[in-house]
């Protein structure tokens, strides 16, 4: 019998993409559906003193203009997580509202929405409303925020911090530890400001059914049903099981489609209000504005060493934009994901990390691939690098000097941090050392030391990661400040003939969900993977799932699956064995049937499956089916790690940096499907390497964004990317039942300080010893220069 765990089979969905039969929220049509659009501030902070829509509800085709004032002012989104200053002080959590009012706190802020019979005639509507608006001073940098001074964005509170906290050791037990120590290395930077950029826009259909008193949402969302239980149960407040959320195909996410966001909720309320479906899409430009960024964190950090290399202490200071109002996330994103992460794969004894929050005149910040890990590793591969040019020794040896040592998780304990997390299991070493293998480290710098002879600018950085992923479980998440549990649902159906369905919680926007899962249930099963169909993204099919976000799809969601396969296998067993005559202990399942240990006599899955539905001939007292639904709540997060390399040329001319080759050598447990893993960690690669060199939101002074399209926001395009070498080492995990940790950020956490300090390496012989993201070309050469 054919198997399929771990084969590199192609992905099933991608027919229908390819030949452009994609359902995405912008194809759907609906009978009488209009259209809308928003007015949005031209300004970053400013008082509201009157919205005049007169002109703008005479004008053709327009069926309604809502402001604030009109009935949906009451309602605000929430954030989803609470973490609360160190202090014991409640987190500041001001409204987010659907449309402002009084006053405006970030650039592209809503305040109407013109809803019309067309598009067009929606957006030239919107230009005849009139907003009196009084611009105020706005703060955007979360540092500066926190400065005496600074313009209040909510003005309730007598600063602008929504929390801070801090993890780890007592800080003046790792200031007393780095005042002793033999070397300090020293770093303060800036973690900067990203947009996420998924190719397909936002884009919401809210429909209200009169008939049935219900809603349908269509929306471009990572997860229909917590959308569905922020909109219901804390915005609008209507019953569950009256609003239906449906998100068919997505165009790709990175985490910036997991929120609730306002426009959501805002056409939900609409929808009732004239009775007809109102739909939004958002534009590039609105995109910009209104999808919540990545990063943006200021940094002060110090690790101290002893005379060997090993570290003794790691203190960091980092002030975290938040943005003008708390996304669904974003407390998540610098405390829980990035705190907990600051061990990094290192035995530093002592760490103390301290987070301030502070709100600004910006968009929402949040969870952007990686969310919190990328930063996290960032600043660790980063001043380790550097601190290895400073002792004058190899980046490789420092690592080696400092690496956990190898563990597996099940024949001795997970490794315990000293930031709350014990990881599963990890061999630190074997990547570092397969990853040197692949790029021939000794070889090259050789290949360097000449190469700086004729004034060739060459440069190596290594980057070796850990990330939390299978964000869960419940109880762990719920002490760090989540609102929702984050388990897991699988569903599998099987049919009277043995076709199996699958309906999961998990959501794919560009994962390939619909073939890794399908892989594993036919292994399991031992029947043709075209038997098994694949479901998701529908709350009215689907029970209540928390989607795809933090690599948590196969380990979270692939493991409730299994649970509903064993299930199924074991109340098949017990039909089997009647039909067989047999007990239950003297069967063993293989290729897909039942068979009598040591005997001719078998039956098949499908056998079994019509004979559930057809039970004239039954086990007395088991009911009928074969249909189960099972919740997966693991133990721990998983720990995936790995070694990336970038190899850079520096034009000594220019300051250009020429990505020569990178090396990505990963351990993400055991692999379903290579050629999928592979794809994933390309993919993170390019966004990692677009923030090394190419990508920053960039707000002035007043808080104008003056990178608000692709002529002033740079992305990766073909000839920034080398053809990326990748490989991998297996280290299982040893708590989900499919040995799987996670593929989907790994990529974009890794590669970023590689290519940093591989450009930090090339210049190192002429005193360069950092610079600033993104490594423009007028960075580096001014770098060269002084």
């Amino acid at each position: 019998m054919e198997t399929f765990i771990g084969k590199p089979i192609k992905r099933r969905e991608d027919a229908r993409f390819l030949k452009g039969a994609g359902k995405y929220t912008d194809d759907i049509k609906l009978p009488k559906m209009t259209q809308a659009a928003f007015v949005r501030s031209p300004y970053a902070h400013a008082k509201i003193n009157s919205i005049d829509t007169s002109e703008a509800e005479k004008a053709d085709g327009v069926v309604a203009v809502y402001t604030a004032k009109d009935g949906c002012g009451e309602y605000g989104v929430p954030c989803g997580w609470q973490v609360d200053f160190k202090n014991g002080d409640t987190m500041r959590e001001p409204k987010h509202p659907l449309l402002a009012s009084n006053k405006i706190r970030h650039l592209g802020e809503a305040v109407a929405i013109v809803v019309a019979e067309t598009l067009e005639q929606a957006r030239d509507a919107v230009e005849l409303v009139v907003v009196d608006y009084e611009d105020l001073p706005a703060v955007t940098c979360p540092k500066k925020a926190m400065e005496a001074g600074a313009p209040k964005v909510h003005d309730e509170w007598d600063d602008n911090a929504a929390f801070d906290w801090c993890i780890g050791n007592d800080r003046a037990e790792v200031e007393a530890a780095l005042a002793s120590a033999h070397h300090v290395t020293e770093m303060v930077y800036r973690n900067q400001r990203l947009a996420p950029n998924a190719i397909e826009p936002r884009s919401y259909i809210a429909d209200y059914d009169v008939n049935g008193d219900k809603w349908t949402l269509y929306t471009s969302t990572q997860n229909p049903h917590l959308i569905r239980l922020l909109l219901c149960a804390f915005v609008l407040g209507i019953p569950e099981h009256k609003v239906r959320v449906v998100s068919y195909d997505v165009g790709g996410g990175f985490g910036s489609k997991v929120y609730h966001y306002t426009e959501e909720a805002l056409l939900t309320w609409i929808s009732k209000e004239i009775g007809r479906p109102v739909k939004w899409t958002s534009d590039r430009s609105e995109a910009f504005l209104t999808d919540a960024h990545g990063r943006d964190h200021h940094v002060k950090s110090k690790m101290g060493f002893d005379k060997d290399g090993k570290i003794v202490a790691h203190l960091t200071d980092e002030f975290c934009a938040m943005g003008a109002y708390l996304s669904t996330f974003a407390p998540a994103v610098p405390t829980y994901l990035h705190g907990t992460l600051f061990q990094g794969v290192y035995t530093t004894p002592l760490i103390h990390l301290n987070v301030t929050a502070p709100f600004t005149h910006t968009v929402c910040v949040d969870a952007y691939r990686g969310a919190g890990r990328p930063e996290a590793t960032y600043l660790l591969e980063r001043i380790i690098s550097k601190a290895a040019k400073e002792m004058d020794m190899d980046p490789a040896e420092i690592r080696f000097k400092n690496f956990i040592t190898p563990f597996n998780g099940t024949t001795e304990p997970g490794y315990q941090t000293q930031v709350a997390l014990q990881y599963d299991s990890g061999n630190y070493e074997g990547v570092l050392k397969r990853g040197l293998e692949m790029l021939g480290y000794e070889d090259f710098r050789k290949e360097q030391e000449e190469a700086r002879k004729n004034g060739k600018l060459l440069g190596v950085g290594i980057s070796t990661y850990i990330e939390g992923c299978g964000i869960a479980p419940s109880a762990v998440v719920g002490s760090l400040g989540a609102r929702a549990g984050l388990f897991e649902v699988g569903h599998v159906r099987v049919q009277p003939t043995g076709k199996v369905q699958v309906l999961t919680g998990s959501h794919s926007h560009g994962q390939g969900h619909e073939t890794v899962f399908a892989q594993f249930v036919a292994d399991k099963l031992g029947i043709p993977m075209d038997d098994i169909q694949i479901e998701h993204g529908d709350t009215d099919q689907v029970a209540f799932g928390m989607g795809t976000y933090g690599s948590r799809s196969l380990a979270v969601g692939g493991s409730a699956i299994v649970k509903s396969v064993e299930k199924v296998l074991e109340k098949g067993a017990k039909i089997a064995a009647h039909k067989l005559e047999a007990a239950e202990g003297d069967l063993e399942y293989a290729e897909g049937k039942w068979t009598v240990k040591g005997t001719d006599k078998s039956i098949s899955f499908g056998d079994v499956s019509l004979t559930a539905y057809v039970p004239h001939d039954y086990p007395e007292g088991l009911e009928p089916g074969l249909d189960f639904s099972s919740f997966y709540d693991p133990t721990n997060f998983t720990y995936p790690f790995g070694t990336h390399i970038a190899v850079v040329e520096v034009c000594p001319d220019t300051g250009k940096v020429d990505l020569q080759r990178f090396v990505a050598c990963d351990d993400v447990g055991n692999v379903m499907n290579p050629m999928i893993v592979d794809g994933q960690i390309h993919g993170g690669v390019v966004q990692g390497i677009g923030q090394a060199l190419l990508e920053e939101v960039v707000y002035d002074e007043g808080g104008q964004m003056i990178s608000g399209s692709y002529m002033d926001y740079a992305m990766p395009r073909a000839d920034d990317v080398p053809s990326i070498e990748t490989d991998r080492t297996v280290t299982p995990c040893p708590h989900n039942p499919l040995g799987v940790k996670g593929a989907g950020e790994a990529g974009a956490i890794g590669s970023t300080p590689a290519v940093v300090s591989a450009v930090v390496d090339a210049l190192a012989h002429l005193g360069v010893a950092d610079i600033q993201m993104p490594l423009t070309p007028q960075r580096v050469w001014k770098a060269m220069q002084n």
